[in-house]
């Protein structure tokens, strides 16, 4: 099997970084941090670029919202030297749950655990 995980990484992207952005990351790369989810943080040393090694599912929403906007330089120092202020009515990061178990369903949709009682409805059938 390590053949095999060799090869997917070479061509694919989606089963973790590809050869080339480890080999770049090794030879250029400068850590800067690792976010909750285990992401690790990269620049190279004229921090022209920004980049960042996915732990597990390369999933954009999996990036916390400090280190997205360190990444788009929206400001420029990591959050590991000035950590944002969070306020109190903030709610916590969640990743995409589209597609998941998880993701959200309302209220009537047959995918709730919940279903609601239905005994009022009749199905309508043409004459």
């Amino acid at each position: 099997m390590g053949i095999l995980n060799t090869l997917l990484r070479a061509a694919t992207w989606w089963h973790g970084s590809t050869l080339n952005t480890q080999f770049f990351t090794w030879r250029k790369g400068v850590r800067v941090g690792e976010d909750t989810a285990g992401n690790v943080f990269y620049r190279n040393a004229d921090d022209s670029r920004r980049w960042v090694i996915y732990n597990g599912e390369a999933e954009a929403s999996r990036v916390d919202p400090e280190w997205h906007g360190w990444l788009h330089r929206t400001w420029a120092e990591p959050p590991t030297e000035r950590p944002l202020v969070h306020k109190e009515w903030e709610k916590p990061h969640q990743e995409n749950l589209t597609g998941t178990a998880m993701a959200y369903a309302p209220q009537g949709s047959i995918r709730r655990a919940d279903p609601i009682d239905r005994a009022d409805y009749e199905a309508w059938s043409p004459e």
